[in-house]
């Protein structure tokens, strides 16, 4: 798990650093500052000099919390890459998540979606388009419902079509589960498989299969070894995008893998 650290002690361990090297005599300097070491005089009056030094540079406390957080973003994206090389197997090739796109294309994106997700939703014209217009990339699909109950009923309706009709019937009705309003009942979800030429029944049958079950569990699994915890994620090429990235981000992360950022 990721270590953060709060604000206030961001800005206290960085500005205390900062005030040491400013505010103690050379000699102080060259060895390793130790408050603890300090008389109980000596530390009533560094803090009176921090406080008086914040009160005047109050920018140094966003200058520093900026340095930390560029830092924890640098080590957060290094720890990523590392889990997309581990994990890279059942990213790729796990033989059930439906693969769209140019299966031959020079860069993947593996997206981990909620069907309930507002973000997924906003995400999905977005991610068609770039796939479209793009023409070179392959996309993964990754059912992840963790949004509640109505977000499980519509994966496992999704992953019983992709079983009983295909890869095919999948994605259409991944595409009317992401772009659906109401609720996914049972009516909603035979209106559904009705109107897309599918056998109803037989899906709803298998919504309950230990096939189904096996595949959610599975990506679900996958995600918490890779820390992965919200929707949508994306996995484009060596590097993980957690959260929604408008079109233009995404296609400069596409760009990047390519070697053309």
């Amino acid at each position: 798990m990721t270590t953060r650290y709060t604000l206030p002690f961001a800005r206290g361990a960085a500005v205390a650093a900062l005030l040491a090297a400013t505010t103690l005599p050379a000699s102080a300097q060259e060895t390793d500052f130790d408050f603890s070491s300090m008389t109980e005089t000596q530390q009533e009056a560094f803090g009176e000099a921090v406080r008086a030094y914040l009160m005047e540079n109050p920018q140094v406390i966003m200058e520093a919390v900026s340095v930390l957080e560029q830092r924890e973003q640098e080590q957060q994206a290094a720890r990523d890459t590392d889990l997309v090389a581990d994990y890279s197997e059942a990213l790729l090739d796990d033989g059930y998540s439906w693969v769209g796109g140019n299966p031959e294309g020079d860069v993947t994106i593996v997206e981990f979606f909620d069907y309930r997700c507002g973000y997924c939703r906003r995400a999905f014209p977005e991610v068609e388009e770039l796939i479209e217009s793009d023409g070179n990339i392959r996309i993964i699909l990754k059912e992840f419902p963790i949004l509640g109950e109505a977000s499980m009923t519509s994966a496992r309706f999704a992953i019983a079509t992709q079983i009983v009709a295909g890869d095919e019937a999948y994605k259409q009705v991944h595409d009317s589960l992401v772009t659906l309003e109401g609720a996914p009942d049972q009516t909603t979800l035979s209106r559904l498989g009705e109107t897309l030429g599918l056998d109803a029944d037989a899906i709803f049958a298998e919504m309950g299969s230990e096939e189904v079950t096996r595949r959610i569990a599975e990506t679900r699994a996958l995600a918490q070894s890779m820390q992965i915890s919200g929707t949508p994620t994306f996995i484009v090429g060596d590097e993980m995008v957690r959260g929604y990235l408008p079109l233009d981000g995404m296609r400069d992360v596409v760009e990047e893998q390519r070697g053309e950022g």
